[in-house]
């Protein structure tokens, strides 16, 4: 693998909280029963704490060695699409519960394949219904699993295809 020539957006900050963490942990460990003895409870703990916080200081210093990458912290860690996708997690989330489980979920199903395959709505429609069928059908009809029913009359819709399974006899 070849190693990376530029310090890469958050990398710096990653490698100073492990080393922060590890320095936490050490200090947890010492708490066991402080430095007494090599048979002491603590020891094994400390020990493993303490190569911790060594391997990553030597993690800072090579990464704060290497020249910043010049890249946007926001875009390389959070780029447009992953935001675009967590406000559609959290619209779908607001409207479950009043709009009900199949139509929220066929929408947000039909929109994040549209938008991540960009691919035609022909494509995104059969696969995200088809989705939400496997979906259903596992866990409304096979497991029981209660969802919000909204504005879908889900009731009758069961009923007629238990029907057609012979399950309503």
């Amino acid at each position: 693998m070849q190693p990376q020539n530029n310090r890469r957006p958050g990398e710096l900050a990653f490698a100073l909280f492990l080393a922060g963490f590890s320095a936490f942990l050490l200090y947890t460990a010492y708490g066991i029963s402080g430095f007494e003895a090599l048979s002491a409870p603590g020891a094994i703990p400390m020990a493993a704490t303490a190569a911790m916080l060594i391997t990553a200081g030597l993690v800072v210093v090579q990464t704060l060695r290497k020249p910043a990458a010049g890249l946007g912290f926001w875009r390389f860690v959070l780029p447009p699409i992953v935001v675009v996708v967590m406000v559609g997690l959290l619209a779908f989330a607001a409207v479950l519960k009043p709009l009900g489980f199949l139509p929220v979920s066929a929408l947000f199903l039909v929109l994040t394949i549209k938008l991540l395959s960009r691919r035609g709505w022909g494509y995104s429609v059969a696969i995200g219904l088809g989705c939400l069928l496997v979906i259903y059908l596992t866990f409304r009809v096979g497991f029981s699993v209660l969802m919000p029913p909204g504005i879908v009359p889900e009731g009758e819709m069961l009923a007629w295809f238990r029907g057609l399974l012979g399950g309503g006899r």
